[in-house]
């Protein structure tokens, strides 16, 4: 899996090296990756060039930032393309032995009719492809309108809008590839399913291309206004933290929290007194457990900062919901290993994941069931 990564030149990735070299930081900085970057996220990067063989610095892998109202900063996401993904998916079958291979790739149209070759000129609905590995079948579904890029009108844009059916192939066969190879793909995604993230966002929001010698890059940096937007979110969460922290009872602790809920600021990430890092609203409840008397009856305890009326706000209800939804449509399915499917198809365990795209994957597969 080096084979790539051992390449020579001062910007090699080797296996052994736990940061990024001055050198290579400035090549990626270049690229377009803010400094807003979090450490986190780029030693991820590095750990995941390392595991997949994949050299950033000759595009076969690269991190694109993309602006989280949620997090209050540019987040940043590991992508290639899918030729990425079959390179890995050759390199681990030529490792580790077995075998390796597809079915034929089918394409859907809008009354649920599967074809083997697109000839239609509007796009087909969905794709689907099946990967066989040791003679397991790792099928996987993507629909056309859960991944096209489009244009603030609507309209399809790019290769979307000229090849319509080899893009959403593209997109099946990555997530057929992700099944099949888990632990190889998993926290990396190709540019064709993630090209959607895209649609309707203003052009100062997207983060990578080279910066010219000399040349001033109106992204390189955030405005002024969003600088001073972002600050402000980040302290006035702090705040919040700071009060909760200092605060003696739940009943204030709870009034935080419902100050924080109304202000959209209960995911934003604070620093605890121990200096850790967590999302507000986590820190809140947290916090609000650890103020609760240990003689506390349990209607005095519905009262406090966990009681329904708080916690059905949370996105922790909600990813619980979509993963309860997933569980009981695979009971219902005979889905025998739905955390290993699920692992498959989103790179990541269920608890890693977003309730939105627990629920995409649902909607794929009752398409499938349909």
């Amino acid at each position: 899996m080096n084979e790539i990564v051992q390449a020579g030149g001062a910007l090699a990735v080797r296996p052994d090296q736990t940061a990024w070299t001055p050198e290579q930081a400035a090549v990626l900085r270049q690229s377009g990756i803010k400094d807003q970057v979090t450490a986190a996220e780029l030693s991820g990067f590095l750990h995941l060039c390392q595991r997949t063989g994949l050299d950033p610095f000759s595009r076969q892998i690269y991190l694109i930032g993309r602006w989280s109202k949620k997090d209050g900063r540019d987040v940043y996401t590991p992508q290639t393309g899918i030729d990425g993904y079959r390179v890995i998916a050759q390199r681990v079958t030529a490792q580790t032995g077995g075998t390796y291979g597809y079915e034929d790739t089918l394409w859907c149209d809008a009354a649920g009719r599967w074809r083997d070759v697109w000839l239609a000129e509007e796009p087909p609905a969905a794709a689907k492809v099946t990967v066989i590995r040791n003679g397991q079948r790792f099928s996987a579904v993507a629909a056309f309108r859960e991944y096209v890029q489009t244009f603030p009108d609507g309209n399809p844009k790019g290769l979307w809008a000229k090849m319509p059916a080899g893009q959403i192939a593209k997109c099946a066969e990555a997530l057929a590839l992700r099944k099949a190879f888990p632990h190889d793909l998993a926290g990396i995604y190709t540019a064709e399913e993630m090209a959607q993230a895209d649609n309707s966002a203003p052009t100062e929001e997207r983060h990578l291309r080279t910066v010219q010698p000399g040349e001033g890059d109106p992204w390189a940096t955030s405005t002024p206004e969003r600088n001073a937007a972002v600050k402000g979110r980040s302290q006035a969460a702090q705040d919040f933290a700071d009060t909760a922290a200092a605060a003696a009872d739940q009943a204030t602790v709870k009034d935080v929290y419902r100050q924080a809920n109304a202000a959209g600021l209960l995911g934003a990430t604070v620093k605890t007194v121990d200096r850790e890092l967590l999302e507000l609203g986590a820190y809140l409840i947290a916090r609000g457990q650890e103020l609760a008397e240990p003689h506390e009856t349990s209607e005095q305890a519905d009262e406090g900062v966990v009681d329904g009326e708080v916690v059905g706000d949370q996105p922790e209800d909600d990813h619980a919901a979509a993963v309860a939804e997933l569980r009981r449509f695979a009971a219902e399915n005979g889905i025998d290993d739905i955390d290993r499917d699920a692992y498959g198809a989103l790179g990541a365990p269920l608890n890693d994941v977003s309730a939105s795209a627990i629920r995409g994957l649902l909607a794929q597969l009752r398409g499938t069931a349909a």
